[in-house]
């Protein structure tokens, strides 16, 4: 296999890789806070070749030095995008929104690994039995939304009129004047690029990572900072004809560096047709 057949191989298996992701966005575009990601490329490992000793006959010359010959494209990064989906109002009393593009709540789920935090900018709230005459808030797929101190937020099934403010307060009271207060779990995310997808529209920190210079827990004079629009629900911010094209340029490229194979392929063989 020559040089040209290598670089093409490793760039296919980078493509492949941005081309799930773009097809992931897409599938997500009616997914309530989702948000897309975007990919950016970088040059594999390359070879220098001197072939010119003397450098003062490269004197105007603006390109590097030398003759450079990689083998191939890789992905460099994948960077979760905050910006802001559309805001669509619901009237509903536990959907909320959030107008920072950076706040996520934290989730409790349940997975082969036992009990992990996650974070979600889906808003669809729901109450659940729990038994003992109590309901528990929930996301859409039954995970337990946690408060500042990361407890389970729990609460008597005799309490049905629902309040978030603002910055995060969840109320639960009836006519009878009983209530019930929590502070919702909320994070605000500062480097996004080390979040993983963790599936059911969650995202969640690598293993053996030092969470505290990656987000930050709102909480105490933070919760200032908290920007909850209740009886509303945001959108996914992925633009469709945006991810469209994307995913037309990435398929003229596979079929390019698919092209590079075969035409490798016949070079080769007319060399070992030479007798």
């Amino acid at each position: 296999m020559n040089k040209s057949m290598t670089t093409a191989v490793n760039t296919i298996n980078q493509l492949q890789k941005q081309f799930d992701i773009i097809s992931h966005n897409i599938a997500n575009s009616q997914t309530n806070g989702f948000k897309r990601r975007d990919v950016s490329f970088a040059e594999m490992v390359f070879q220098e070749i001197n072939n010119q000793p003397a450098q003062e006959k490269e004197v105007g010359r603006t390109s590097p030095l030398g003759i450079r010959q990689g083998v191939g494209a890789m992905i460099a990064k994948s960077v979760m995008v905050l910006q802001q989906g559309t805001i669509q109002n619901t009237d509903r009393s536990l959907d909320i929104a959030f107008t920072e593009n950076n706040q996520f709540l934290k989730v409790l789920v349940q997975d082969g690994n036992g009990s992990n935090v996650r974070f979600t900018r889906n808003g669809a709230l729901y109450v659940t039995p729990t038994g003992n005459n109590e309901l528990m808030l929930v996301t859409k797929d039954g995970n337990p939304i946690l408060d500042e101190n990361e407890n389970m937020i729990t609460f008597s099934d005799q309490l049905g009129d629902y309040t978030i403010s603002k910055n995060g307060t969840f109320q639960a009271s009836n006519k009878n004047g009983q209530t019930m207060t929590a502070n919702l779990g909320i994070i605000a995310l500062n480097k996004p690029q080390f979040m993983e997808q963790k599936g059911d529209n969650l995202i969640g920190l690598p293993d053996n990572t030092n969470e505290a210079a990656i987000y930050a827990d709102l909480t105490g004079a933070t919760r200032n900072n908290i920007s909850i629009q209740q009886g509303a629900l945001e959108g996914s911010n992925v633009d469709l004809s945006k991810e469209m094209t994307e995913m037309m340029s990435v398929q003229r490229a596979l079929q390019f560096q698919s092209r590079s194979i075969t035409l490798s392929d016949q070079m080769l063989g007319l060399v070992n047709g030479i007798r």
